[in-house]
């Protein structure tokens, strides 16, 4: 690996870590809570807002693999900087499912169990191709922030708030549906660390296809002319 990735590398594990440990453990402990939704949003959501900000200056807080797939569609980051990142986050996101499983695990809980219960999912009623299209449009809109709040040079200073708000109002819609993944990382990683793969084109296929949208439309059309 390029010297140069390393410090970025070592931020996107981290940074992909903090997600999926607090989403599996809020999961845990909130999934069942009436009202619980919010609070599992707020985790998610949260997690990615204070992350983002504290490693976009050395990753740019991608965090996710459809963001980075969105950014090298929209010309932002080159192929060998993405397989770096998806590694990474991929990484994280194993082992902190790992982590979060074994640490929650008490009495009756075990690791294995929560890890499944914690790991992104297809609500009742929804099929395989419901669930991709759901998951490409809340990974678009995920990505289009993306773009117009930390990408464009036009846009506001808001570090990784209103990033971490669409994960949110994400997981609002999407959560009951298809657990609200927009991340290939957030269901892979616990998927590994369960080795538990059911509807694994949900959460490949979903967020990577609209993350390259976003990145297309944004990067190659709305993006300030001097940046493309």
């Amino acid at each position: 690996m390029n010297a140069s990735l390393a410090k970025p590398v070592v931020a996107e594990f981290i940074g992909t870590f903090a997600l999926v440990f607090v989403g599996i453990g809020a999961t845990h402990h909130l999934g069942g809570v009436p009202g619980g939704l919010l609070g599992i949003a707020l985790a998610h959501g949260l997690t990615i807002a204070v992350m983002v900000s504290a490693t976009a200056a050395i990753s740019g807080g991608h965090l996710n693999p459809a963001v980075t797939f969105g950014l090298l569609i929209g010309g932002k980051v080159d192929f060998p900087t993405t397989v770096a990142y998806w590694i990474a986050q991929c990484a994280g996101g194993t082992v902190a499912a790992i982590a979060a499983g074994n640490l929650i695990a008490t009495g009756d809980a075990k690791a294995a169990d929560i890890i499944i219960a914690g790991t992104p999912a297809l609500g009742k009623g929804v099929g395989p191709l419901a669930g991709i299209g759901i998951e490409a449009v809340l990974t678009f809109f995920l990505v289009f922030v993306v773009y117009g709040t930390a990408v464009d040079s036009r846009a506001p200073k808001m570090g990784g708030l209103a990033i971490g708000l669409t994960v949110a109002l994400d997981i609002l819609f999407g959560g009951p549906l298809t657990g609200g993944a927009m991340n290939v990382a957030r269901w892979l990683g616990p998927a590994l660390a369960a080795n538990h793969f059911t509807n694994a084109s949900v959460y490949l296929a979903g967020p990577l296809l609209g993350g390259a949208a976003a990145g297309y439309v944004y990067g190659h059309f709305l993006i300030k002319p001097d940046e493309t």
